[in-house]
């Protein structure tokens, strides 16, 4: 991080991708008691993953769809990222240590600094949380046709979720990753 960032010029984000697919997520449902609902599942492959990033604090988020989760997929979403980033601010991105997030052949864009979580903590990125949500109210208990379908609901699920003032703040805000902590 450059050394002429003042401590209020810092954002904060939490970036992860999640597999959206025709093998989806299964939630609870809503039935009559002593009746056993049905509900329909997949055996298709064709899937997504969602490259999403959130900012709590200025409650803020940038998403891509893409097909593949690789180097190229990473390079493109920090673009996305660093595009979203006040204009004079650092942004740290919290993130874990998928291969792809700590390759030698990432370029990471000059307004971004990784700080990558320790290995097997999930629990410490809010981001898993935006996903847990993502899949209860928009993408669990669905059939796709194909990739388009996928692509498509994966849009209007992170564009309901950003559209909704205060969200990501509420959903997202972590008392440890605060400049004010």
């Amino acid at each position: 991080m450059p050394a002429h960032v003042l401590p209020s010029q810092i954002e904060i984000w939490f970036q992860d991708e999640a597999r959206i697919g025709q093998q989806g997520t299964l939630t609870r449902v809503w039935a009559l008691k002593g009746t056993r609902p049905r509900v329909i599942r997949q055996q298709q492959f064709i899937n997504s993953y969602i490259f999403g990033a959130v900012c709590p604090t200025h409650d803020k988020g940038a998403a891509l769809i893409l097909p593949i989760a690789n180097i190229a997929s990473m390079k493109k979403h920090l673009e996305e990222i660093s595009e979203c980033v006040d204009v004079g601010n650092h942004a740290v991105v919290v993130l874990d240590q998928a291969r792809w997030h700590v390759s030698k052949g990432l370029k990471i864009p000059d307004n971004l600094t990784l700080l990558p979580l320790p290995p097997y903590s999930p629990e410490l990125n809010p981001q898993e949380n935006v996903w847990l949500f993502l899949r209860q109210h928009y993408l669990a208990n669905r059939c796709y046709e194909d990739r388009e379908e996928i692509i498509s609901a994966c849009c209007n699920a992170w564009n309901q979720f950003i559209s909704q003032t205060g969200r990501i703040k509420n959903l997202c805000s972590r008392q440890w990753a605060s400049m004010s902590a």
